[in-house]
C-alpha cells in the first residue's frame, strides 16, 4: 500500500462533523390545548361550547326552514306556473262571491243589535252607535291605505293574511268586556275587511273579456247579499240568543272563508314587486291614486257617476224609515226592515242579465241604461210616495237594478285601464263611491227635515240628471276628456269572433297570442 493510500484511509473512515445549524423548533401545540400537570393535552371547554353552538345553529336553521316551508306550502292546484297559468273557472268565481258576501258582512252585523250592545256595556245608545261609525271609518281607511298594496304584494298570500288577521282580531270582539277595546278593535277589523275590494280587480284582470261583466256581477252580488244577510241574521239571532252569538257566527264563517281560499284560490304574481323600494315608496304608491284621477278620463268619469249613484242610494234608504213610520203608513220597524228584501231578486239575477246584456254592449251604454231606469223610478217614487207605498217599492227596485247596470259596466271598463295599477284604480273609484254615501246620508236627512220626502227625492233626481250629462259628455270611443271621437255604437266591437272555419293551427296561434298578452300584463 502506498503512502498516499495510507494517508487517505483514516479520512474516509472518520465520522462526519456535526452541523453548526441548530435544529428547527418543535411545532406549537394545537389551539385549545394546554399542558396539564401530568403532561397531557385536552380540548378546552370553549371549543366544546363553540361546537355545541354550531350544532344548535344548524338545527335551528333546519327547523326554521321546515317551518317556512310549512307556512308557505300551497296545494298543488293553486301554485303558479308560467307555462300553464291557472284558469279562472266558475268555481273560483263563486268562491270569490261567497268570500265577498261573508267578509263584508263584518261591517253590518252590529247595525241591528246596537241597542243590545248598549245594554251589555252599560253605555248610551248614542255612544253604542259609535261602533257602526268606526267600522265604516275603518273600512274607508282600509280602502285608502291597504288596497293599493294589492298592486305590490302577491294577491293570494296578501288576501289570506288579511282574512286570518281579521278572524284572530274578531275573537277579541267575541270575548272582551271593555267597551273601549271593543270599539278600537272594531275600527281595526273594519280596516282589514277590504278583501272583496282586492278580489274585484283580480276578477277584472283574470276573467275573459267576453265574460268580464258577468264574472264581476257574481262578486258584486256577493257584496250586496252580505249587507242583507248581516242585517237579517243579526236581528234574528239577537232575538233568540245573546247578542254575541252573531259575532261568534261571524268568526266561524271567516275561518270557513279562509280555508276555502287557502285550498282553492290560485296564486298570481305581483304586478309591481319593486314599487315599495325606497323610503318614499309607499307615499308614491298613494300619490299614484291622485295621479290616476287626473290623468285617466274614463276613471274620472266613472268615479263621478259612482259618487252620484251612491248618494242617491243612501239618501233613499236613510229617509225611507222616516217616510214609512209617519202617516199615512205608520209601519213598524220590522215591516220597514223587510223593505230591504225587495232587492234580493235583483241581486241574485245580476250575473244573468250581466251575461246576456252588459257583456254584449259598450260600458257607457250599460251605464246610460241603468241611469235612465233609475231616474224614471226615482221620479215615480218621489212624487207618489206621499200617498201610496207602491211609489217607494218601485223606487227601490229601479235603484237596485239601475245601480247594478251602471256599476258593473263601469267596473268592467276601468279594470282594463292600467293592468299594473288595478288596485289603485279600484281605490280611486271606491273612495268616490264612499264619499257619495256619506254625502247622500247627510244631505238626504237635512232635506227631509226641511221639506220632507219630495225635497230629498228631488235632490236625487238632480244627481241622476248630472250623472247622465257626465256620461254624455264623453263618448264610448273617446280617449280625451270631452268629445265623441270614434263615433257612437251600442254593441261591443272588442269581443272575440267565433269562426269555426279557422284551421286548428290558426286557432292555436290566436290562443297563444292571447296567453302571451295575459302573461305580459301580469309581469308589468
Amino acid at each position: 500500500m502506498s503512502r498516499d493510500e495510507l494517508m487517505m484511509k483514516p479520512a474516509l473512515e472518520s465520522p462526519p462533523l456535526p452541523s453548526s445549524t441548530p435544529p428547527p423548533p418543535p411545532p406549537p401545540p394545537p389551539t385549545g390545548e394546554k399542558k396539564l400537570e401530568n403532561g397531557n393535552s385536552s380540548t378546552t371547554s370553549e371549543n366544546d361550547d363553540d361546537l355545541e353552538e354550531v350544532d344548535l345553529g344548524v338545527e335551528r336553521g333546519v327547523g326554521q326552514e321546515k317551518w317556512k316551508r310549512l307556512l308557505l306550502w300551497q296545494p298543488p292546484r293553486t301554485r303558479w306556473d308560467e307555462r300553464n297559468p291557472p284558469r279562472f273557472t266558475v268555481w273560483i268565481n263563486l268562491l270569490f262571491g261567497f268570500a265577498a258576501c261573508f267578509t263584508v258582512s263584518n261591517l253590518y252585523y252590529n247595525q241591528a243589535i246596537l241597542n243590545r250592545i248598549a245594554e251589555s256595556f252599560s253605555v248610551s245608545f248614542e255612544r253604542a252607535s259609535v261602533v257602526a261609525t268606526l267600522m265604516q271609518a275603518g273600512y274607508a281607511s282600509g280602502l285608502l291605505l291597504i288596497c293599493p298594496l294589492g298592486d305590490v304584494f302577491p294577491r293570494r298570500p296578501f288576501i289570506l293574511c288579511l282574512v286570518l288577521l281579521t278572524a284572530l282580531l274578531w275573537i277579541i270582539l267575541c270575548t272582551t268586556q271593555s267597551f273601549t277595546v271593543f270599539i278600537v278593535v272594531s275600527y281595526i277589523c273594519g280596516a282589514t275587511t277590504v278583501t272583496p275590494q282586492l278580489m274585484l280587480p283580480l276578477v277584472g284582470d283574470l276573467a275573459p273579456k267576453e265574460r268580464r261583466a258577468s264574472c264581476l256581477a257574481v262578486v258584486v252580488s256577493g257584496l250586496g247579499l252580505g249587507v242583507l244577510v248581516a242585517r237579517i241574521l243579526g236581528g234574528v239571532m239577537a232575538n233568540y240568543t245573546e247578542w254575541r252569538g252573531i259575532y261568534w257566527f261571524g268568526l266561524g264563517v271567516q275561518f270557513v272563508v279562509w280555508m276555502g281560499l287557502y285550498f282553492w284560490m290560485p296564486d298570481y304574481p305581483s304586478k309591481n314587486p319593486t314599487a315599495l323600494k325606497g323610503v318614499t315608496g309607499y307615499g308614491k304608491l298613494l300619490w299614484g291614486i291622485v295621479v290616476l284621477m287626473v290623468t285617466e278620463p274614463l276613471l274620472c268619469q266613472a268615479s263621478i257617476v259612482a259618487f252620484c249613484l251612491s248618494a242617491v242610494f243612501t239618501s233613499y234608504w236613510t229617509t225611507l224609515s222616516f217616510l214609512l213610520s209617519r202617516p199615512p203608513y205608520e209601519y213598524s220597524s220590522m215591516v220597514i226592515g223587510l223593505f230591504g228584501l225587495i232587492g234580493v231578486a235583483v241581486i241574485l239575477l245580476a250575473p244573468v242579465y250581466s251575461r246576456f246584456v252588459i257583456d254584449k254592449v259598450m260600458p257607457l251604454v250599460s251605464a246610460l241604461m241603468g241611469l235612465g231606469l233609475e231616474l224614471a223610478g226615482v221620479i215615480v217614487g218621489t212624487f207618489t210616495g206621499g200617498f201610496t207605498v207602491a211609489g217607494p217599492v218601485i223606487q227601490a227596485i229601479t235603484i237596485d237594478l239601475g245601480s247594478q247596470f251602471t256599476q258593473i259596466g263601469n267596473r268592467a271598463a276601468i279594470y282594463s285601464l292600467r293592468p299594473d295599477a288595478q288596485n289603485r284604480v279600484n281605490t280611486a273609484y271606491m273612495v268616490a263611491a264612499f264619499s257619495g254615501q256619506l254625502t247622500g246620508t247627510a244631505v238626504g236627512n237635512r232635506l227631509f227635515a226641511q221639506g220632507g220626502w219630495t225635497w230629498s227625492g228631488s235632490c236625487s233626481i238632480g244627481l241622476l240628471v248630472f250623472a247622465i250629462l257626465v256620461c254624455l259628455a264623453r263618448g264610448p270611443k273617446e280617449t280625451g276628456w270631452v268629445g265623441w271621437s270614434g263615433g257612437w255604437m251600442i254593441g261591443r266591437d272588442d269581443l272575440p269572433v267565433k269562426n269555426s272555419k279557422n284551421p286548428p293551427d290558426e286557432e292555436a296561434v290566436l290562443h297563444k297570442e292571447d296567453s302571451d298578452g295575459r302573461k305580459g300584463r301580469q309581469q308589468m
